[in-house]
């Protein structure tokens, strides 16, 4: 049994393959194919753009695949969303499809578009988008640079951004949210259906969600006295209740648990402050919910 696994090829790259490294499984591209290899037996990976994923995932062509919520609505096709992954190219959080004008511009909402030509890569949600809201404009199909089309080529655009730095940098002003999105593991309906098939793939989005949940966080140790275990507890922010467990003396006992990286700094000492001993901060790879 093999899993046939799409990995988005562009913006997205970089990023996912950085994910299924600290998940435990390393990816290996050659910039001359677009097969990549694994040390698990059981998956085949091909190098795919997030545009055509579900496609291929759909057709069956590939049992799985990592891509954009937004290339699948725009797709219209049927596929399982396995689970989602809340990371971009520069960051961890969602991106967001923006209607975006000249800053010039005297549009200020969709609606003051009627008769506009939009130019995007988004061209069915960009379509649906102004079809919802009865205004009939122009939709066209954008190849790339999309940024420098309004005035002279289109009115205005339907353009994904993580940070606005780029409309900024090209003088637009964004007027509406049209989407938002991030990256999802989808599966194909009938690999879904099959149990082996199934398992591998919900293993293998169990260990990439670990590996999300585990950025930014940290582990900590601690040793403590049984009459201060109270006020050590009422300082921790742990991601649920810590493990508490004795040591071989009965009067103090191990605290273990895990908190964000960013309260590190304030906790650890506020930890030492109740009488917390033999505190180990150390890194973590996955966890898993």
């Amino acid at each position: 049994m093999k899993i046939r696994l799409g990995i988005p090829k562009g913006s997205l790259q970089e990023a996912t393959l950085q994910l299924f490294a600290q998940a435990g499984l390393a990816i290996h591209t050659n910039s001359r194919s677009y097969f990549a290899s694994t040390a698990d037996p059981e998956i085949e990976c091909m190098l795919i753009r997030a545009q055509e994923m579900a496609r291929y995932v759909e057709h069956g062509a590939l049992d799985a695949g990592l891509t954009g919520y937004d290339w699948v609505v725009e797709s219209g096709l049927e596929v399982v969303t396995v689970t989602d992954l809340i990371y971009a190219k520069q960051s961890r959080g969602k991106v967001r499809w923006v209607l975006a004008v000249p800053e010039s511009s005297p549009y200020q909402c969709a609606e003051d578009l009627d008769g506009c030509i939009i130019a995007t890569e988004l061209v069915q949600v960009t379509k649906n988008y102004f079809a919802q809201r009865e205004v009939p404009v122009k939709v066209e199909f954008s190849w790339g640079a999309t940024e420098i089309k309004p005035p002279m080529l289109a009115d205005a655009i339907v353009e994904v951004t993580e940070t606005g730095s780029s409309l900024r940098a090209n003088h637009l002003r964004v007027i509406e949210t049209v989407l938002e999105s991030n990256t999802q593991v989808i599966a194909n309906t009938n690999a879904w259906q099959e149990p082996e098939k199934r398992r591998k793939i919900e293993n293998l989005a169990l260990m990439l969600r670990g590996a999300m949940d585990a950025k930014d966080r940290v582990g900590l140790m601690l040793n403590v006295r049984q009459e201060d275990l109270e006020a050590v507890l009422a300082v921790l922010p742990a991601l649920k209740r810590p493990t508490i467990s004795t040591l071989s003396d009965s009067e103090w006992l191990a605290v273990n648990t895990v908190i964000e990286e960013s309260t590190a700094w304030d906790v650890i000492p506020r930890l030492k402050a109740a009488n917390a001993q033999g505190i180990v901060e150390y890194p973590l790879n996955k966890v898993v919910m």
